[in-house]
């Protein structure tokens, strides 16, 4: 792969944008993400806990405002030395390859819905396991029940960014970069060690959407897998290296993890940077955090632009396929972090109670509105049906009425609006429609 073919700003279906002299085509990205309606919603979506009344901790939104900053630092901290080693990079900048990271980065949690990766689990298990879900399964191919049965939010939010109807028409670098898993559902010759294989990132009805990317961009194609845009690596990194350390901080002052112990763990990484003296300087847990989440953030940052550097052109070659936090100086530290916040932070009562909701609510909306999405390809909407299909976005029922006969493309369009309500909404709307 070249840098120049996956730096392309020309965007899907459209022609070459006039040059905006206030700002680049990949700063435009990032400012239409953060107008869109699916950015809008991640304000009441879980990132780990449902919102305690004793302090303030992240949902989507701040995690994904916060993933975009540590994105841009890593891209600019790649694109400083790239363009360097490239001179046919000369009319970019640094701050081109951060404003990529960055806007790739607020947009990868845009796909999730409510109720965290719990949410992912319901709605795949609505078409494996219960008897509305399971009727569908005669009226699609074996490719559109593998999307249906395995729901992704990583494909999800590539459907989002793609789709006509929220406008934002991204480059192609950018949806490149959003792009860890190159793959689609189905595929059976899956190599899970590979890291860009461990999931999948389209959808059967954006298949085509993403080969159109990524003959754009130049990706290496083997089979029906691609090898990853560089940057991609550096938005996952953005992503472990936040949730990492920020859900640490939100365990600490949930009283989940003991300050002791928090600052240990944080401590490990900084190393000889740690001074526990000068911390004790930050009057209360507030401060202190602070200070340290900032040079634990800084040092992994610094820590995965050297190993991106240094493999540079083993990814170029499409021969590098882990996470970059997997092999960084701080890895072995980083996992304890990820071991601790599973046991005492992800098992937590208030977080499996959330999760225990979506098990609950998310099936029940699908069996209601798939319910209405059959009856509409029918037209025979019962009485109970008519008053449900009101409730339904108009752009839903006219992606479904756009398709007659088009089961596949009738249950991607009743998700999309399941999974993109918040958290509040999707139980509000279950309660009023089972009268609770």
């Amino acid at each position: 792969m070249n840098w120049l073919q996956l730096l392309s700003s020309n965007r899907l279906g459209q022609k070459q944008d006039s040059i905006d002299q206030s700002r680049s085509a990949f700063e435009q990205d990032y400012d239409r993400i953060v107008f869109s309606h699916p950015f809008r919603r991640l304000q009441d979506k879980t990132q780990v806990h449902p919102l305690p009344v004793e302090d303030f901790v992240h949902t989507r939104l701040t995690h994904s405002l916060e993933v975009s900053s540590v994105g841009r630092s890593l891209g600019k901290g790649v694109g400083e030395k790239i363009i360097q080693r490239h001179a046919s990079l000369g009319h970019f900048s640094l701050f081109d390859f951060g404003a990529i990271v960055a806007a790739a980065s607020l947009a990868h949690d845009l796909g999730n819905p409510p109720f965290g990766h719990a949410g992912e689990n319901a709605i795949s298990e609505f078409f494996l396991q219960h008897p509305q879900g399971l009727l569908f399964k005669p009226f699609v191919n074996e490719r559109a029940w593998e999307d249906l049965t395995h729901f992704e939010g990583n494909a999800q939010g590539f459907r989002l960014l793609s789709q006509q109807q929220y406008g934002m028409k991204l480059t192609t670098a950018t949806l490149g970069a959003f792009s860890k898993y190159p793959c689609p559902a189905y595929f059976p010759g899956r190599d899970k060690t590979k890291r860009s294989q461990k999931k999948f990132g389209f959808f059967e009805s954006e298949k085509e959407i993403f080969f159109s990317v990524a003959s754009e961009l130049g990706l290496i194609q083997s089979g029906e897998a691609w090898c990853r845009h560089p940057l991609s690596y550096l938005v996952e990194a953005a992503d472990d290296i936040c949730y990492g350390i920020i859900d640490l901080e939100d365990g600490c002052r949930l009283g989940l993890v003991s300050e002791t112990e928090t600052i240990e763990l944080m401590a490990s990484i900084l190393r000889d940077q740690f001074n526990q003296e000068k911390l004790n300087r930050h009057i209360g847990l507030t401060g202190k955090l602070g200070v340290l989440r900032a040079m634990t953030i800084n040092k992994l940052v610094d820590e995965c632009v050297s190993v991106f550097l240094e493999e540079e052109q083993s990814i170029l070659n499409g021969q590098f396929d882990k996470a970059l936090t997997d092999v960084i100086t701080s890895q072995k530290e980083l996992k304890t972090i990820s071991e601790i916040s599973i046991k005492k932070i992800y098992r937590a009562h208030s977080v499996v109670e959330i999760e225990a909701s979506g098990h609950v609510v998310l099936p029940g909306l699908l069996q209601e509105f798939t319910s209405v999405g059959h009856a509409l390809l029918q037209h025979r909407l019962t009485s109970k049906q008519k008053n449900l299909k009101y409730l339904l976005p108009e752009e839903i029922c006219w992606a479904i009425e756009q398709a007659p006969e088009n089961t596949y493309a009738m249950l991607r369009a009743v998700i999309d609006f399941v999974s993109g309500l918040t958290d509040r909404h999707a139980l509000n709307l279950y309660r009023k429609i089972n009268g609770v």
